[in-house]
């Protein structure tokens, strides 16, 4: 029997509605699946994010691994694919996966020690932006979601978006992260993102000091890479910092990292007008230290 965390049923349902309930309900009989299939017994509690179920579990042959059962979607039908560019180099290694439901068994790492743990942020900081500078020089595959198309369609649903935001403030850092976007998108690059490599999807192995997990890749501009890191144990006096220590490390111009990242900005905010929330202050403040034009 696998015992189903009661914060990922509450988060699938939230998100995916009458998807994410099938999901779960189904989610035994799909562990039980593929443990067999796989010749696989779990050794551990299981562990969970927002979106999908982790096993830690150990195949016949003694080899240590974990079992992640996810609902497939957009994002996470990319994720071996990256997997498969990347081949465990700066990033988890893939070990077996089922593209019908998105099933993967990947390596096992060491859960308990995980990038956030870090206590100087600088270096944690510098550890993602290291990482980045590896992943982001594979090109991308022909078929991954691109970074042009989002931007794109971001730009189209901003003039409603402005529309219902009430505040003058944050409607203009709105119009401002557009208008970062429209100069960049016509050039929206072609590397292999990961989307969300933020200090909690870093964790040590021990082939690797630390390595990539869970990414939600794209073909597109490394400056877009950039927020989660300035988002991690936020301090508004660091984000100049942070900033200019990344783009230092990934060797990349600093107008267009910073319209990039202008863009993250903006599909949080758009996120934001869609569920009819306000935009988290940590997001508004972010896009008021960059506009220093210093750099």
């Amino acid at each position: 029997m696998i015992d189903i965390p009661e914060k990922l049923a509450a988060v699938q349902a939230e998100v995916n509605g009458d998807e994410g309930r099938a999901f779960i309900e189904r989610l035994p009989d799909l562990a039980a699946e593929f443990l067999q299939r796989w010749g696989l017994r779990v050794d551990g509690p299981p562990m969970h994010g927002w979106s999908a179920l982790v096993l830690p579990v150990t195949a016949a042959d003694g080899t240590r691994a974990a079992l992640k059962l996810q609902l497939l979607d957009e994002e996470s039908e990319g994720e071996p694919v990256a997997l498969r560019v990347w081949d465990g180099d700066g990033a988890v290694r893939l070990l077996d996966h089922d593209e019908a439901t998105g099933t993967m068994l990947l390596e096992r790492l060491d859960s308990s020690r995980m990038l956030a743990h870090l206590p100087d942020v600088h270096e944690s900081v510098l550890v993602i932006a290291r990482l980045l500078a590896h992943l982001t020089s594979f090109p991308a595959p022909a078929d991954m979601r691109r970074l042009g198309d989002i931007a794109r369609d971001m730009l189209d649903e901003t003039p409603w978006a402005l529309r219902q935001i009430g505040d003058p403030g944050t409607r203009r850092i709105a119009a401002d992260c557009a208008a970062a976007v429209r100069e960049v998108v016509d050039e929206p690059g072609d590397r292999l993102l990961h989307w969300d490599l933020h200090d909690e999807n870093v964790l040590a192995a021990e082939r690797a000091p630390w390595v990539a997990i869970d990414p939600k890749p794209l073909a597109g501009d490394p400056g877009f890479e950039l927020w989660p890191a300035l988002a991690n144990r936020f301090d508004p006096a660091d984000v100049r910092w942070r900033f200019d220590a990344m783009t230092d490390v990934l060797g990349l111009d600093r107008a267009r990292a910073r319209a990039w990242t202008y863009g993250r900005l903006l599909q949080n905010l758009l996120w934001s007008v869609e569920d009819g929330d306000v935009p988290e202050e940590k997001d508004l403040e972010i896009a008021r230290r960059l506009r220093d034009p210093r750099g």
